[in-house]
């Protein structure tokens, strides 16, 4: 039978008593009702009509008119199938990797939604990312086109130093190998890779690898200058490098309110072009019912309140502020010695939350939206990121840096702002520090990477409104040697001038000495590189750390019981969280103005996290959490009140009685967890006061 959808037949059609079927004006009738591709074959007692895709066989057996209706089943592939199948198959001829995509409304869907679709909310150590964007300009905002999400990698790439693990998670495989640049590894994975297209894709990721560079990475390409062995003390063990391969990637197209579910298909991994072809649409099958299915998990409303109140911890540097300003000095000397131009000296703070990561990244969507926003569940760390500012960018061999330099806050009226764009202009300081960050930013493009003659600065002193800011923004352009690739682009780049200093390697060499723990994620980047090689990495700006335990205890955690996470051991009693902020230090700064302006950026941060606990996080979880502590407090603040006396504390947990003396001498006795008793939560500690 030829190609065709499912057939519908009609039977025991009657138009009237005296009419009949074998006659002329049924079959004019129905030739009247489908006028294109009716054919008619008399037969002995009825007319059967063949029309594309719809049987008709009217049987002159009834007196009464009735109509009964039924489809032939056939298992027939649709015809757009078989267009995309032969498409596929004439791709494979030419490469080793094919994409086969899927197009639905977006009217249903969010990002934020479809992403918890792939990820619940108790999986934290499973890779996976959310990528958003909020475009700015010399008018203001805009909500970007793309959104992409994507979750469960195929690979995974992890380098603590030189160390690097690959993780094949289809080949349930795992390999290790220690090079001295650990980026020569997706790069040479990349170079078997020959991508070709059945259909065009959006002009943004749709696939590839995704994850974060650490500053420290800059140690790889300059191991001399700045060896690990010389880098601060590394107390959180983050990888200083994570990628993961994303075959399956969901774009949201904002403009033309679409959904595009794509599949890349590694055509190597299987015996033949047709069973690559079925195993993918079998894969492009199952990711589109998890986002296009009945059962969509609920997210958290939340409550956007006018003004947060932080009711959890309160930051808290990992540097007294006299340290810091000691350090400022410091720096300064070093500028009048001529050893440096500029430096940027950061400080880490950290904080305790009960507020699920995923949540921070929607509060902070909200607080500060840019260019850049993303949500990283990477091998460790959960990153959370709201950046302005590009690292590097490859397109089809162009590469492109943004130095951004020179701040000054937005006004409350168009007219305060043309005033504030007027004074940020004219301030020499700013003005100065801005071109020596482009002239590093040409160095870096120009550097190795780029053709002769090819590196522009195409935009010279732009004002880019931000939501709370306004910055300087130039973008410096250059063209990609026909030998090298964008990998070679980032490491001429990472790090960026605007997040070290200049020169940058000796800038860097201060850093080491000054700061107190490594800088792990911040300040370096975070972004894709697509299967066609092109690259956008962001720099870790305005970014917060989750670390999350051992990256090796969530190697292969997925589908393991919560109990058996040991990574997640954390979980139970909150999140650590960790953001770092720094300020750029020239011969004029002044030690107090710089420790506020790291305090001001941190707190920009600590705003989403606020916004985050008011919105999402029960108020009872946090006073279950502090009980023990106020109890402390009020045992401290019973033996102030009443002097030498002491007193007993009679504690209960579980089914015990403890007692014992507490004098203020000495630290009070450990207080019990707490416990749930109907609606009230209890920590039970009895508290008797003697005389002497």
């Amino acid at each position: 039978m030829s190609n065709r959808m499912n057939p519908l037949r009609v039977e025991n059609l009657r138009l009237g008593k005296t009419a009949s079927l074998n006659r002329n004006p049924v079959t004019h009738l129905f030739k009247n009702f489908f006028h294109n591709g009716c054919s008619t074959t008399a037969r002995s007692t009825s007319t059967t009509f063949h029309i594309p895709q719809i049987h008709f066989s009217p049987t002159p057996r009834h007196h009464l008119l009735s109509l009964k209706c039924f489809a032939l089943v056939q298992h027939l592939q649709p015809v757009a199938e078989n267009e995309e199948a032969a498409k596929f198959m004439e791709a494979a001829k030419k490469g080793n990797l094919v994409p086969l995509q899927r197009t639905i409304f977006s009217d249903h869907l969010t990002p934020v939604l479809a992403y918890r679709c792939l990820i619940k909310e108790d999986e934290h150590d499973v890779p996976s990312f959310l990528f958003e964007s909020v475009k700015q300009g010399s008018e203001g905002t805009s909500v970007g086109r793309y959104s992409v999400v994507g979750a469960q990698p195929a690979m995974e790439i992890v380098a603590e130093e030189n160390l690097v693990s690959i993780l094949d998670h289809e080949e349930e495989r795992m390999t290790e190998e220690v090079v001295a640049d650990p980026m020569t590894i997706p790069q040479r994975i990349m170079e078997d890779w020959t991508p070709q297209l059945i259909d065009d894709l959006p002009n943004i990721f749709c696939g590839g690898w995704v994850g974060y560079f650490s500053y420290d990475t800059v140690r790889y390409a300059e191991r001399k200058k700045l060896p690990f062995v010389g880098a601060p003390f590394d107390d959180r063990k983050l990888p200083d490098m994570h990628l993961g391969l994303y075959t399956d990637v969901i774009v949201f197209d904002h403009v033309e309110k679409k959904v595009h579910v794509i599949h890349w298909v590694r055509l190597n991994r299987f015996y033949s072009v047709k069973a690559a072809y079925h195993d993918g649409i079998s894969r492009l099958a199952t990711l589109l019912s998890r986002v296009h299915n009945l059962n969509v998990p609920t997210l958290s409303a939340g409550s956007i309140m006018s003004s947060a109140c932080q009711f959890g911890s309160a930051l808290k540097s990992t540097m007294s502020t006299e340290e810091y300003k000691h350090a400022v000095l410091e720096v300064k000397e070093h500028i009048q010695a001529g050893d440096v131009f500029q430096m940027v000296l950061s400080q880490r703070f950290e904080r305790q939350t009960f507020a699920d990561p995923f949540e921070v990244y929607r509060a902070l969507r909200i607080v500060n939206p840019s260019p850049y926003m993303a949500y990283i569940q990477a091998r460790g760390c959960i990153l959370v990121a709201s950046s302005p500012e590009i690292l590097i960018s490859v397109c089809k061999r162009k590469i492109v840096s943004r130095p951004l330099a020179g701040t000054i806050r937005r006004g409350k009226t168009k007219e305060q702002d043309m005033c504030n764009e007027e004074k940020l202009l004219n301030d020499a300081k700013q003005c100065a520090e801005h071109v020596m960050l482009v002239d590093l930013g040409r160095n870096d493009v120009g550097k190795v990477v780029s053709k002769p003659g090819s590196v522009k600065v195409e935009k010279l002193m732009n004002v880019e409104r931000y939501s709370h800011v306004m910055h300087i923004s130039s973008t410096v352009t250059g063209e990609l040697l026909d030998d090298l690739s964008c990998w070679d682009a980032l490491r001429a780049a990472l790090p960026v001038g605007t997040v070290s200093g200049a020169p940058k390697v000796r800038a860097m060499e201060l850093i080491d000495k000054l700061e107190v723990a490594r800088r792990g994620p911040y300040s370096g980047g975070f972004g894709s590189v697509s299967f066609m090689g092109d690259m956008d990495i962001a720099i870790a700006l305005r970014t917060i750390v989750f670390p999350t335990g051992s990256w090796l205890n969530t190697l292969f955690s997925t589908g393991m019981q919560s109990s058996d996470r040991n990574g997640w051991h954390t979980y139970r009693y909150g999140f650590k969280i960790i953001s770092q902020a720094g300020a750029g230090i020239v011969a004029d700064s002044i030690p107090d103005d710089e420790q506020q302006e790291c305090e001001n950026k941190a707190a920009a941060l600590a705003r989403a996290i606020d916004l985050a606990e008011s919105a999402f996080v029960e108020k009872s979880v946090f006073f279950a959490h502090h009980l023990p502590q106020y109890t402390t407090k009020i045992i401290f603040w019973i033996c102030q009140e009443f002097g030498p006396q002491q007193i007993e504390l009679e504690k209960v947990w579980p089914d015990k009685v403890q007692k014992g003396r507490y004098d203020m001498a000495q630290r009070p006795m450990n207080i019990p967890p707490i416990r749930y008793s109907g609606n009230e939560i209890v920590t039970d500690v009895v508290i008797s006061v003697f005389e002497k």
